[in-house]
């Protein structure tokens, strides 16, 4: 159940529908910064590729992550020269702001990016990005680790690279098996509202997307590539690596203390089995009853070991009252937490009072029983009290969870607010630039205060993808969403400004 205001749902996956004239289908972003010597070949080879196998409209953008060489230039001249080829430039430094500021700003419906060394196989671009075209799934990653991948590189990056995948899976508990291959895509009506929760701006940038899409239940597909290890590469192993420890370890506290609002990313699957409803059963009952049986167990156990603490220097009733207000507190806590599936900190105080509430029904069970074995008994064994209080405990604990679900934490199916996904970010705005050498060139674009230009319709139409030839326009700066499902199970649409710089990121130590 939902506790916080959702700003909107994702809407059902379908195949792509046609797009307006000029739209690109696929949006592939290659972050590059210092990169004049590698930048055109891997462009150029990329175009050809794409021209020759990718059966619908396409563009390359060029991220110029703050490049201090002629990396511009060639930029520049590549969307001078080659249909669909456009040249982005950042001032500050980070791969991760990169791709969140051109995926943000671009229309096309499948985002895409690759490092510019090109390690991976190309013939897997396609396979890559067909279950997003499909609308089988929402994300899909490059996989070195798979069993049919055949990668080459050396035995120091290959155990750097599996023993992050292993804390990964040990910390955050994800299922991907790898996190760092430069070799990724997105659909971008997820990317809008996912992006705005990603925080880092280097590295652990595709880690940190990953890990939320896992929680939030999204469908990431995994590819196997070939990979062939780049000797030349840039990228400072040791720094990066300190920095992905530090991401994992603030993505794991964030997850734990339940600060990260992942219920605005739940998707209606349409005709998805879990959704069907059983005759006579209440939605959600068989899963409450087993995190609720896991809590009770580790609940109890907590409470025993308090009670056989606490009876050390009191009495019976005494350390009961403490051993059972401790462990009510944590209980709910739990509860509240895992097995009702309520994030956040909104209403928890009003939630710790009301199992206060139940506690006290549980006191007086347990304390009643210790009465009655004391009248009975005069001075009963230690054993025999904890096999009274275990006796007792059961018969508070099915109370307990009729109460937390009728209760505490009932499901209101009428309650879910509409409200408007939006961004904190500003457009960036764009400003066509002609080289002189070629008065016939694409434009390329930059991040300049210039008036920005909005797209008031959505990408939808009616009949097949656009297919190439076609021209393309600038990027988009606002975007409609389907923000959450109305009373009368209408759908109402918000508007999204589109900018994902922060004006407080900062990167000094990332080496892209």
């Amino acid at each position: 159940m939902r506790t916080d205001p959702s700003p909107g749902t994702l809407p059902a996956r379908e195949h792509l529908p046609a797009g307006n004239a000029g739209t690109p289908v696929l949006d592939v972003v290659i972050p590059v910064y210092n990169e004049e010597k590698d930048l055109e070949p891997c462009v150029r080879r990329l175009h050809e590729h794409l021209a020759r196998t990718f059966p619908y409209a396409f563009r390359i953008t060029v991220a110029d992550n703050a490049s201090t060489d002629g990396t511009p230039r060639v930029a520049e001249r590549l969307a001078a020269r080659l249909p669909g080829v456009t040249a982005f430039r950042l001032e500050q430094k980070g791969r991760g702001r990169a791709l969140r500021t051109v995926w943000s700003a671009s229309e096309a419906p499948v985002l895409a990016y690759m490092d510019v060394d090109l390690s991976t196989d190309l013939n897997a671009l396609l396979p890559l990005v067909a279950p997003l075209i499909s609308g089988h799934s929402d994300l899909a990653i490059g996989s070195r680790l798979a069993p049919a991948s055949r990668v080459v590189r050396g035995p120091k990056r290959e155990f750097i690279s599996r023993a992050y995948n292993l804390i990964l899976r040990g910390s955050l508990q994800a299922r991907f098996s790898d996190a760092q291959c430069g070799f990724k895509a997105i659909r971008r009506d997820v990317a809008q509202v996912l992006l705005p929760l990603v925080e880092d701006t280097g590295w652990f940038f595709d880690t940190e997307m990953l890990v939320l899409a896992e929680r939030a239940g999204l469908r990431i597909h995994e590819v196997p590539v070939d990979w062939v290890d780049d000797p030349d590469s840039t990228v400072h192993i040791v720094r990066t690596a300190t920095d992905d420890l530090k991401g994992v370890w603030r993505i794991g506290r964030a997850l734990a203390t339940g600060s990260l609002p992942l219920d605005r990313l739940t998707r209606p699957f349409g005709d998805d089995p879990r959704d069907r409803e059983i005759q006579d059963v209440p939605r959600g009952l068989a899963r409450q009853l087993v995190g609720f049986c896991v809590v009770g167990g580790l609940s109890t156990l907590f409470y025993l070991l308090l009670y056989s603490v606490f009876r050390q220097f009191s009495g019976s009733q005494v350390a009961n009252a403490l051993a059972l207000l401790v462990s009510a507190v944590a209980n709910t806590a739990a509860n509240r937490r895992l097995t009702f599936g309520v994030r956040g900190r909104g209403g928890a105080v009003r939630h710790q009072a009301q199992g206060l509430v139940v506690f006290g029904i549980g006191l007086a069970l347990t304390s009643g029983s210790l009465a009655a074995l004391d009248a009975a008994g005069g001075s009963p064994a230690h054993s025999t009290e904890l096999a009274v209080l275990i006796a007792a405990n059961l018969a508070a604990t099915v109370l307990r969870f009729l109460l937390f679900r009728a209760w505490v934490f009932p499901d209101r199916p009428g309650e879910e607010p509409v409200s408007t996904v939006a961004a904190s970010h500003t457009p960036p705005a764009y400003t066509p630039s002609v080289p002189a050498h070629d008065t016939a060139s694409s434009p390329t674009y930059a991040t300049t205060s210039a008036p920005a230009r909005t797209t008031p319709a959505p990408y939808r139409a009616e009949g097949p993808l656009p297919r190439r030839p076609l021209p393309y326009g600038p990027y988009q700066t606002t975007a409609q969403v389907r923000a959450g499902e109305a009373a009368d199970g209408s759908w109402r649409d918000g508007t999204l400004p589109l900018q994902p710089v922060r004006p407080h990121d900062t990167d000094p130590g990332d080496p892209r």
